[in-house]
């Protein structure tokens, strides 16, 4: 028996609804998953302001406070109680909170906004969303491939609320101008993208031994749903980033912000294949470099092509070729008409002399009023952001789907309904991650 299905992107499939589809997705998402909200978000005019809670307060936090801060902070939440004491200071009639858990139960709030540690950001962003309010998630949006599944169909669930990944560079205007070369076909068909940064997170080894855990932070609430883990202070506050415990290495930290500029120019969804090199696998720690091979499929009019992503150092050897501009960070786009070089705030069509005379298209993405005032404006008047949780949910599982592939030490072939590698049973061990007694997900 046939029904339509949905694909991660929202396009329909005739194909049939089968058991697998049921376990892979439906049944993979937890029943609260499905629930309605047990309450709706409030309807606010133009002029009121959102009751805000913030669930991580320093660092990513701060900044992502001051992208709020024109609205009400009603309530803060940390782990540690030298960052909570500093947002007293900014905030003092705001609500303070050690467990974001109990910052929820806060019944004035209208939206809350994540800003902690990686393998802590799906399940506030999933309970505020069953409890109707409206949610700002730092990248990458969540921990595993599951929970970014589990995120992007609550949002899509509940269209009412506004969601937003803390993508903050997909507001400004160089974005916007490639994305409009490549869809005006300034360089012809696109064959392949080469993506890199020269960050590296990862290391040689878990740190060693335990250590009494300071006064000022809550170790237990800082794992969250991670495995129990003796403290130690390598970890807490940046360099949790290097373990898979807690993060993904380079490609989670940074990926969500160089591959959306591919994903969104070629309205890319999930890939069929995922090829991924680098050291020798650790089973705790990322590697100090990494290079993955995504192999998305032809949609429509577009073929098939590549996107490679490079860390550590590694850059493609297409940048050594002569003439080449020397550029940090960034995209490669090669078409077969040219190539298109770009990083946050610039771009490059070469080769240089081919694009002399060359005249851009007339701009048909508007500005953006701003990454957070979009997300600000969603929630008051129910207009879609550009970094939403289905289309930012979609982003971060490939992201996601390149640690995977490593840790698995095989390429996946990707079934994005199933939400399977159905070559690797290994990788279901990746893909998704048990929680610590006490902690759920939505």
């Amino acid at each position: 028996m046939s029904d339509v299905c949905r694909r991660p992107d929202g396009s329909e499939s005739s194909r049939p609804v089968s058991r697998r589809f049921f376990l892979g997705t439906a049944l993979a998402v937890t029943a609260t998953t499905w629930a309605a909200p047990r309450a709706k978000a409030r309807s606010l005019r133009a002029h009121e302001k959102l009751n805000i809670g913030v669930v991580g307060t320093a660092n990513r936090g701060a900044a992502n406070i001051n992208g709020v801060q024109s609205e009400n902070i009603v309530a803060i939440c940390d782990v540690d109680s030298r960052y909570l004491a500093q947002a007293q200071e900014r905030f003092p009639k705001a609500k303070a909170y050690r467990d974001f858990r109990k910052l929820l139960e806060q019944h004035d709030l209208d939206a809350i906004v994540v800003s902690t540690t990686d393998h802590t950001h799906a399940s506030p962003s999933a309970i505020a969303l069953n409890l109707g309010k409206h949610v700002y998630c730092e990248k990458p949006l969540t921990h595993s491939v599951h929970e970014a599944r589990t995120l992007a169909t609550l949002a899509k669930a509940h269209p009412e609320l506004a969601t937003q990944m803390g993508t903050q560079i997909h507001a400004g205007a160089n974005y916007r101008r490639v994305v409009e070369l490549i869809r005006a076909g300034a360089i012809g068909t696109i064959k392949e993208v080469h993506t890199w940064v020269a960050k590296s997170w990862g290391g040689d080894h878990r740190p060693q031994g335990e250590a009494v855990v300071p006064d000022y932070l809550d170790w237990d609430l800082w794992l969250g749903p991670a495995p129990q883990t003796a403290f130690n202070p390598g970890y807490h506050p940046a360099e949790w980033r290097r373990y898979w415990a807690f993060g993904n290495g380079s490609l989670g930290d940074m990926g969500c912000h160089h591959i959306d500029l591919p994903f969104w120019a070629l309205d890319l969804t999930a890939p069929t294949t995922i090829t991924a090199d680098g050291p020798p696998v650790d089973p705790e720690v990322a590697p100090n470099h990494l290079q993955v091979r995504y192999e998305f499929p032809a949609v429509g009019d577009r073929p098939a092509l590549s996107l490679t992503w490079y860390d550590g150092g590694l850059r493609p050897a297409l940048l050594k070729q002569p003439g080449m501009p020397r550029w940090g960070d960034g995209n490669l786009f090669v078409g077969d008409k040219g190539m298109l070089l770009a990083d946050y705030s610039d771009h490059r069509l070469l080769p240089e002399a081919d694009f002399r005379e060359f005249q851009p298209p007339e701009p048909t993405i508007p500005d953006s009023i701003g990454h957070y005032n979009e997300w600000i404006e969603a929630c008051k008047t129910g207009r879609p952001t550009t970094c939403n949780f289905v289309y930012s949910g979609n982003l971060t599982e490939t992201v996601l789907l390149g640690t995977v592939a490593y840790r698995c030490g095989q390429t996946l072939e990707w079934d994005p309904i199933g939400l399977r590698a159905p070559n690797c049973s290994k990788a279901e061990e990746f893909l998704r991650r048990d929680y610590r007694a006490g902690w759920t997900l939505g």
